[in-house]
């Protein structure tokens, strides 16, 4: 019984700090995209320069500090996977919600749970097993 509480407590406790990490990177990619668009950058050159910033920091925190493990080519190329993979499920939620409610939105939100949960599970199980 006391076995099964630390390992609920152990996995509600990474999985905080995956989330903690997920909102790091995000507030780095749009932190990076606003410093660039003051200095006068064309909006594409500070999304792109601020989501591949976010995606980096994003990476380290999970590989240090979420599942401490190494950072290797292998693991990050695994990582990129799930970016993709995560981008087209965002992509077909969006598409359903229009389609369904002409809701593109709505779609959007749908997915960031959906999103969040496929994350945390390929990170723990394949990218940084």
């Amino acid at each position: 019984m006391m076995a099964a509480l630390v390992r609920l407590l152990a996995r509600s406790r990474q999985l905080a700090v995956f989330l903690a990490g997920g909102v790091l990177s995000a507030a780095v990619d749009i932190g990076v995209l606003q410093l660039l668009l003051h200095y006068g950058a064309h909006f594409a050159l500070a999304t792109t320069v601020g989501f591949m910033t976010g995606l980096l920091v994003n990476y380290a925190w999970h590989s240090r500090v979420t599942f401490d493990t190494a950072a290797t080519p292998s693991s990050f190329a695994r990582y990129l996977c799930v970016v993709l993979l995560n981008y087209l499920l965002t992509l077909g939620c969006v598409a359903l919600a229009d389609t369904v409610f002409g809701m593109p939105l709505a779609g959007k939100i749908a997915s960031l749970p959906l999103i969040a949960v496929n994350s945390y599970l390929l990170g723990k199980y394949w990218i940084f097993k």
